[in-house]
């Protein structure tokens, strides 16, 4: 899991990678190991100076391993990420006594990451538990929950609390496939891009302006700026086209501009090959002999949709352009090592983690007082993180 984690936030290219594949991928890992660690301290949260050794000595290890040095400001994780915040429960028993733990697991033990993001049946139970969580709260102090202003924060601080509750219980693949689901039903509902002064291409396409080849000169090179932000996926591409479209819409710029510039959903990712990453979560891949590499579609030419009104779509989930969840088997490879982004050149890491349960490994960095410091000693030829997530020779 760690060595997934550090391949996935790969040195210089942690920041194009950062919505979708690093960032989803660390936080997962944090909530599983504070999960499976709750497995011998009998507690679902850190406290403060605990928690910021622990995240600083977690982000040593990955760094250590090939991970970017910047991980906490590219992802905004902060040491109290791994406290229990403002949820009034974070004991493992007390937790159990409270939430239907059964029909937690039955929801979200096994998703379906294609239909979750629509159907929520894992995201309902979950907001459900972190509800019953945050409700202790306010019976002590005997408050009505409607006159309570953070009572969306306290809801989302159980949220972690019940997440990591999951990775406590589920085996580490099992519940790091889960959490990357999740993660995508959030990252694949909006677009990731910062939209600059799009005055030229307002100025270039507006009322009254019939020159297209100035109004697309000016489209295509307001697009250039976008597509040295990020890496997205291809829902993401298609939310990106509907946002820019419905600013332009905003600007009574109403012919369809996509269609007359042949604007598609490719362009609104990272350029030079015009990689949309799928839907679906996916990591980076290390091979010693080939370098780190990614999945994108190159062959995803779907012209990017005009929007019909002024107004963004309502859900993802109502969108009439098909969009594969997977690349289609054209697709390829993308090695890091050989684009011309930042002048990367290969970045060989050296991966040697011991086959250890992930609280175990985790137990000499966040050691808490009642738990014996006892470090595994190291198996020579052995590989600890498979590329799966999971961790050879350990269940659950």
């Amino acid at each position: 899991m760690m060595q997934v984690t550090s391949t996935d936030c790969i040195s210089g290219f942690a920041p194009l990678l950062a919505n979708v594949v690093c960032c989803p991928q660390l936080e997962a890992t944090l909530v599983i190991l504070i999960g499976q660690l709750s497995n011998y301290t009998n507690t679902l949260a850190l406290n403060g100076s605990l928690a910021g050794h622990c995240l600083s000595d977690i982000e040593q290890i990955l760094v250590g391993h090939g991970a970017n040095v910047g991980l906490s400001k590219i992802c905004s994780i902060h040491s109290s990420n791994l406290t229990e915040g403002s949820c009034p429960v974070s004991d493992v028993a007390e937790f159990e006594s409270i939430v239907d733990s059964s029909n937690l697991i039955a929801a979200c033990g096994n998703i379906d990451t294609v239909n979750e993001c629509c159907k929520q049946v894992c995201q309902n139970a979950i907001l459900e538990a972190a509800r019953k969580l945050a409700e202790k709260a306010y019976n002590l102090l005997s408050l009505d929950v409607s006159h309570v202003s953070d009572h969306s924060t306290r809801i989302n601080d159980c949220k972690s609390i019940v997440l990591r509750w999951l990775g406590s219980k589920l085996e580490p693949s099992r519940a790091k496939d889960v959490l990357r689901g999740l993660s995508n039903c959030r990252i694949n509902k909006v677009c990731p891009l910062n939209f600059p002064n799009m005055s030229h291409v307002i100025e270039g396409c507006g009322t009254g302006t019939s020159n297209q080849t100035a109004c697309c000169g000016a489209v295509e090179n307001y697009v250039s700026h976008l597509q040295k932000q990020s890496l997205v996926t291809n829902l993401q591409a298609l939310n990106c086209a509907a946002s820019f479209g419905v600013k332009l819409r905003k600007a009574n710029i109403t012919q369809n501009v996509y269609s007359q510039c042949r604007i598609s959903l490719k362009d609104f990712s990272l350029q030079d090959s015009g990689c949309l990453l799928p839907s679906l979560p996916s990591d980076v891949v290390f091979d010693i002999k080939t370098g780190a590499s990614f999945l994108c579609d190159l062959n995803d030419n779907i012209p990017a949709p005009w929007p019909a009104s002024s107004l963004l779509p309502a859900s993802s989930c109502n969108k009439t352009v098909k969009i594969p969840a997977l690349p289609a088997a054209a697709s390829g490879q993308i090695s890091l090592h050989s684009t011309n982004v930042n002048s990367l050149l290969r970045l060989v890491v050296s991966a040697a983690f011991t086959a250890v349960p992930p609280a175990l490994l985790l137990l000499p960095i966040c050691h808490q007082p009642g738990i014996v410091d006892h470090r595994p000693a190291a198996q020579p030829g052995r590989r600890g993180a498979r590329r799966d997530g999971g961790w050879d020779g350990v269940g659950g």
